[in-house]
């Protein structure tokens, strides 16, 4: 389903967007900074949304689809949502999580059901989304925020059920990321935009707000399949689109019955760890042009691209391709990216060897994390925002991440996982790191000690983990072995990430 933003149709979607911010206000009870939550897979509705609650003056939250009904409930509870906007596809998820809210005597927020269409069913105890937005009045005078710093959206990054981490973006910050992230994604008027990255991601690297910007219509895909893609791509003239590396195996993969012939060269916005060369090379055959970004939802999404130089279209294929794979330079919005020493702050020479950590400051960095304070000013220790991910910036300025685990398009942190690990009673030492996969572009790999004396079994310890991560933050291959270490006791991980690479991909 496509959802444009051409003048003539723009002006209905703003009346939309207009007419549900007066229902939310005057029928919801929604006041300035209350937050209005989703659960919803990429539907038109979301896209309305975004702009209909900043226009009621409240904070907008999108839900992880992904959680299970505790952690949902966690989330809501967390951010005191006050309505929850929910697509039918998951509604007893979501009615599943509003009964544990209620079970702690807490009030559960408003449940308003995005239909599916042509779809006949009455949900008691809940409001209809298309009702409730067609009883709202087209003149509502929208709520301004205050100042540009006052908050627009939380997006939680990947934490357990314990402490939950949900980073505030102001208005500020995504007006700049957007307008950077458009211009990097080298996109101009009325561009055609395919939805596979999920809008509850970073509110889709901010892409929803930047479209509207350039007058760009939305392709909303609500499950992503490699057939859709094709044919989405032929039925509306697709000009652009994004995917975590994933997207692009599933493409490169798709049946010959299934694919169509490109209208024109489709640009694709890929984040994260970079897709294997030959994937890369399978794209470009079949039409798609390659932009690699890279960003964290701190970063309100990509805050870093690899800007092709033209010198490069001479090398050959395999150093293009290595080229290709760097997280780049620092887009046009933000005020600095570095590589730098996360102890002494200082510069890591630009060699492309000296490992450092990656740190940003500027307008395009979150606000802080929502309701803790200490997690803020440790992430900002210094006058940057630190982003934990290992890199080297090479003499051109281009940085390279080299310990960074992204599975299926979500960011995920060694440490975490690593907490978890530690936490079993029968572990001794442990390390994550990434293993290559040919679905999943990379899945954690755990190497441990066990304490002397204790048994478990590799499964064991792995559904422990799964009980307490997100299932995709758990490993799925885990090691037993004595872990390498330096002269003054640090594990050396370059080396298990050698070993892990040797295994290949686990299918």
């Amino acid at each position: 389903m496509a959802l444009h933003q051409s003048p003539t149709l723009g002006n209905k979607t703003h009346t939309r967007c207009l007419k549900l911010a007066s229902a939310l206000v005057h029928h919801l009870g929604i006041s300035r900074g209350h937050v209005v939550a989703t659960l919803a897979p990429n539907v038109p509705a979301i896209q309305e949304l975004h702009f209909a609650a900043s226009m009621a003056g409240a904070v907008f939250c999108t839900s992880n689809t992904r959680h299970d009904s505790s952690m949902i409930s966690t989330l809501l509870m967390y951010s005191e949502a006050k309505i929850i906007f929910v697509d039918q596809q998951f509604l007893q998820l979501a009615q599943e999580a509003l009964s544990i809210i209620s079970s702690k005597n807490t009030k559960p927020p408003l449940l308003v059901v995005i239909m599916s269409e042509n779809s006949n069913n009455f949900i008691t105890n809940a409001w209809d989304y298309e009702s409730l937005l067609e009883s709202g009045d087209r003149d509502f005078a929208i709520r301004w925020p205050i100042t540009e710093f006052d908050p627009i959206s939380i997006n939680y990054t990947s934490g357990t059920t314990s402490r939950p981490k949900g980073v505030v973006f102001s208005h500020r910050g995504p007006y700049l990321n957007s307008i950077a992230t458009f211009l990097a994604h080298e996109m101009s008027t009325l561009p055609i935009y395919l939805w596979t990255v999920p809008t509850f991601h970073c509110n889709g690297w901010c892409m929803i707000w930047g479209l509207a910007a350039v007058g760009g219509t939305n392709v909303c895909l609500r499950t992503v399949s490699p057939k859709e893609i094709f044919e989405s791509i032929s039925l509306y003239k697709v000009t652009h689109m994004g995917g975590a590396p994933t997207v692009l195996n599933m493409i490169v993969n798709t049946p010959a019955c299934d694919r169509k012939p490109l209208p024109h060269k489709v640009k694709i916005m890929t984040g994260g760890s970079p897709p294997p060369p030959q994937i890369i090379s399978r794209m470009e055959e079949l039409g798609f042009g390659i932009n690699h970004f890279y960003g964290l939802t701190e970063t309100h999404g990509a805050i870093t691209y690899c800007l092709w130089k033209p010198e490069w279209d001479s090398l050959p294929s395999n150093e293009r391709l290595i080229l290709k794979a760097r997280q780049g330079v620092q887009h046009l919005c933000v005020e600095e990216v570095d590589v730098r020493d996360s102890i002494t702050m200082k510069k890591v020479p630009a060699d492309g060897v000296t490992m450092g950590e990656v740190m940003f400051r500027g307008n395009t960095v979150m606000s802080g994390y929502l309701k803790d304070e200490k997690a803020t000013e440790e992430a900002f220790r210094g006058g940057w925002f630190h982003s934990g991910d290992l890199a080297v910036k090479h003499p051109d300025g281009y940085i390279e991440v080299k310990d960074i685990i992204i599975s299926g398009g979500e960011n995920i942190s060694t440490i975490e996982v690593e907490t978890v690990l530690y936490s079993h009673p029968a572990v001794l030492e442990a390390a994550v790191v990434a293993r290559p996969d040919n679905h999943w572009g990379q899945t954690p790999c755990a190497f441990v000690k066990l304490k002397e004396g204790f048994d478990a079994s590799s499964q064991e310890i792995i559904n422990f983990c799964r009980e307490n991560l997100p299932h995709y933050m758990a490993p799925r291959t885990l090691i037993f072995q004595d872990l390498p270490k330096t002269s003054i006791g640090k594990i050396q991980k370059s080396i298990l990430r050698e070993k892990a690479k040797a295994l290949g991909s686990l299918f």
